[in-house]
């Protein structure tokens, strides 16, 4: 963050001073919610969440060499006390990112967006600085949090901004407005809460109306392939670009197809020529990402070569999101635990498929271990019913349906559309899971990890692979 003195902070926010002996001291740290994290010169901010009052730690904070705490009530160390400590961060936030004049870029969509915002910064990267979110710090309090990492060497601030209702993205574009937005795709996730995809489509498209007029540099850069998000080229002042698979789209891709491992490939067409592209990310649903942040780049200046080669090389920064791991036993644990909905595991089962061809014809199997995709409303039957005959539609060699209900309507979906005997299964949690593998896995099998966040299916995947760690550095020993 550039370095402000609590003085400022305090006027900035609306708060009120208490404890603080000099108020010319200048905040010169991070800004950080955690008092493990704090270093010296941070902000600590302290909000009362529904199992811990970070209020109880500000003398911790301070103790690490945080400066102040940004509270609603005094805590006997120097401390900015305001009325709502949300409200406050991001009032710091805005004024931090209008005072820097960064190149601000924001997106969203229902699934993608942070593998996507993973590849716009290292595509950023490369032409300077650049802030982005770690993990998918994208709501009210992540989203600030991200915009005060930026200072003044920051040349472009990527956001990712979440939804769960109409009016958080207005909300969160009013805090850092962007001059550039992506929206990717509108689909399932969160439809229990919304109620149908248009309220979604309603609810995604608050970013391109908030983007500034066509005249002033507001760029909206929408999924040509999603009719849903190609129809809010009407509901906004900026110059529109389209990026996908179609024809009509400025960026584009052509030729399509995956590598023996699964690793897609295509052909990169732009308004300024085109190039080859050969990714290290696993499934050809990263090829809509890949466009998405070519959109990205192009427009910011990067040539059609420097694209191509920094989405070539790009990788995974995001923890539990298609991690592909091959034991030393030649069983390849692909962990993409963080998150799930219809349309992420549709994209996950193929690219296991993909993944998996080369490894069926050396007698390996694919397994698909999937659990609850959360937050589908009425429509959570009928897609877990989809999900699990997919599975026998790819001739995936094993489904493990872990958990609950909704895991049963996985195996169900499976078995009737003709999956029987052991080649579809429901366990009741993970170590149960972990307990199958266990015994069944050979070399050569290949095994996707996916579920809601809330499963906590990463276990599967880290129990597998740490069973492999010990098993080598005990035959090392030997």
């Amino acid at each position: 963050m550039i370095a402000l003195s609590l003085a400022e902070i305090a006027a900035l926010v609306g708060g009120q001073s208490y404890d603080i002996p000099d108020p010319a001291v200048r905040i010169t740290g991070p800004v950080v919610t955690d008092s493990r994290e704090v270093r010296p010169g941070a902000l600590f901010t302290a909000f009362d969440g529904e199992r811990v009052d970070g209020h109880d730690y500000a003398e911790a904070a301070v103790r690490s060499g945080a400066v102040a705490v940004l509270a609603t009530r005094p805590v006997g160390v120097p401390a900015i006390v305001v009325d709502d400590v949300t409200a406050a961060l991001g009032a710091l936030a805005r004024h931090v990112v209008e005072r820097l004049g960064t190149t601000t870029v924001a997106l969203t969509g229902s699934a993608g967006k942070t593998s996507t915002k993973d590849l716009i910064a290292q595509l950023l990267e490369r032409k300077g600085p650049t802030v982005y979110p770690e993990g998918n710090l994208n709501n009210e309090i992540g989203l600030p949090l991200t915009a005060l990492r930026a200072d003044e060497s920051t040349e472009h601030l990527v956001l990712e901004m979440g939804a769960r209702y109409v009016g958080d993205i207005r909300y969160l574009t009013g805090l850092v407005p962007p001059r550039i937005g992506l929206v990717l795709n509108v689909g399932s996730a969160h439809v229990g809460e919304f109620g149908s995809r248009e309220k979604i489509a309603e609810a995604k498209g608050e970013l391109v109306e908030a983007l500034p007029a066509a005249a002033d540099g507001g760029i909206a850069l929408l999924n040509a392939d999603d009719p849903l998000v190609r129809a809010m080229a009407s509901r906004t002042r900026a110059r529109v670009v389209f990026y996908g698979e179609s024809a009509a789209a400025a960026i584009r891709a052509e030729n399509v197809r995956l590598t023996p491992q699964g690793q897609p490939a295509f052909t990169l067409h732009t308004p300024t020529g085109c190039a080859e592209v050969t990714m290290r990310l696993y499934g050809e649903h990263h090829v809509s990402n890949a466009l998405a942040a070519a959109a990205v780049a192009h427009e910011l200046g990067l040539s059609v070569d420097e694209i191509a080669l920094a989405l070539s090389e790009a990788g995974t920064l995001s923890r539990w999101r298609m991690e592909v791991t091959e034991r030393p036993d030649g069983v390849t644990i692909v962990n993409d635990a963080y998150n799930a909905n219809p349309e992420s595991m549709r994209a996950a089962l193929r690219a296991l498929v993909a993944m998996g061809h080369g490894a069926q014809s050396r007698g390996g199997r694919t397994w698909a271990v999937l659990g609850l995709m959360a937050e589908l409303g009425d429509e959570a039957l009928a897609e877990h019913d989809a999900v699990g005959r997919l599975a026998v539609r790819l001739n995936v060699s094993k489904l493990v349906a872990v958990g609950g209900r909704e895991a049963s309507w996985l195996q169900l979906g499976a078995y009737n559309e003709g999956s029987w005997g052991e080649e579809s299964v429901h366990v009741s949690d993970a170590r149960a899971a972990i307990d199958l593998l266990r015994r069944e896995l050979r070399p050569g099998d290949v095994v996707l990890v996916k579920a809601s966040r809330s499963v906590g299916l990463e276990r599967v995947a880290e129990a597998l692979l740490t069973d492999a760690s010990a098993a080598h550095g005990q035959g090392a020993g030997r």
